[in-house]
């Protein structure tokens, strides 16, 4: 009897390390690196990046897709990431016709930080508009989309979102992952069009769901309870934005507080980054 009590809990710990994931060594390498800008290794403590994608099924070989890219902080994780693996990655670049000189210089700085192939590969940059007139790459050709925190903005304009999920499902394989990032208002509801950033995850959920996505998983990696989601410039008034007044895009809205309604910046480096959903969704075989 003796001998059975010490084998059975043996095998239940073998049981357990073998059910573990497996480390993924060149996605520790790729965030560890140090090709990567400081200020993105900074906000670690608050993205959690390798938990966040091996939470959402990042997997050598894939073909990954990122959409809005922003100022590249998962670009300069997953592009060398995919050249490692022998996967691929792409990223969204804006429409550039009539935009300003100012618009094509930033576009063109950001490509050309990825210019090097033997750090980040042959990246293809995919000219999209979000609203249905441009494609995200062939059809059914992408095992992972990821976004991160751009959903409130696809909220202010009525039906783009839809648009947005509608393109992704297009290009997604049968059972790829649509990945999301995104500032969380729950347990508060979300403000009309999610003006102020935060989105509720129900709303989130109901649309992915509409465009014929299941939910596959949620995290709570991303979580700060220090985030009060009520600040006078709504999420960019914390981390790592911090802005002091209005942003241009927020000067016409109605409420909006005058700019010495602002807390001391001391009290929002304290809180951190906000709060946030981490949602994992399968397209549907």
């Amino acid at each position: 009897m003796r001998i059975l009590r010490s084998i059975v809990p043996l095998a239940v710990a073998f049981t357990l390390i073998a059910a573990a994931a497996p480390d993924d060594v060149a996605l520790k390498k790729a965030v560890a690196s140090h090709d990567r800008t400081p200020t993105a290794s900074a906000r670690d403590q608050y993205n959690h990046p390798y938990d966040a994608l091996k939470f959402w099924g990042l997997k050598p070989h894939q073909n990954i897709v990122e959409v809005v890219p922003g100022n590249g902080y998962w670009t300069e994780i997953l592009a060398p990431y995919a050249k490692a693996t022998g996967g691929a990655y792409s990223g969204t670049v804006p429409d550039l016709t009539g935009a300003s000189e100012q618009v094509a210089k930033n576009d063109a700085a950001f490509r050309g930080r990825f210019s090097d192939e033997s750090k980040y590969g042959n990246i293809r940059w995919q000219t999209w508009s979000g609203k249905g007139q441009s494609s995200l790459g062939n059809p059914g050709s992408a095992d992972l989309v990821i976004n991160s925190r751009y959903v409130h903005i696809w909220l202010w304009t009525p039906g783009e979102f839809d648009a947005v999920l509608k393109d992704i499902y297009t290009v997604l394989k049968p059972d790829g992952i649509l990945a999301i990032e995104e500032h969380r208002s729950d347990p508060r509801a979300q403000v009309p069009d999610a003006h102020d950033a935060y989105v509720s995850t129900a709303v989130l959920i109901e649309a992915a769901q509409k465009a014929g996505f299941k939910l596959d998983g949620t995290s709570e990696i991303s979580a700060n309870p220090k985030d009060t989601k009520d600040y006078p410039f709504g999420q960019w008034t914390l981390p790592p934005n911090s802005v002091k007044k209005a942003p241009s895009f927020m000067i016409s809205w109605p409420g909006r507080p005058a700019d010495d309604t602002l807390l001391a910046p001391e009290a929002y480096l304290a809180i951190g980054e906000s709060d946030r959903m981490i949602l994992r969704f399968r397209k549907s075989k």
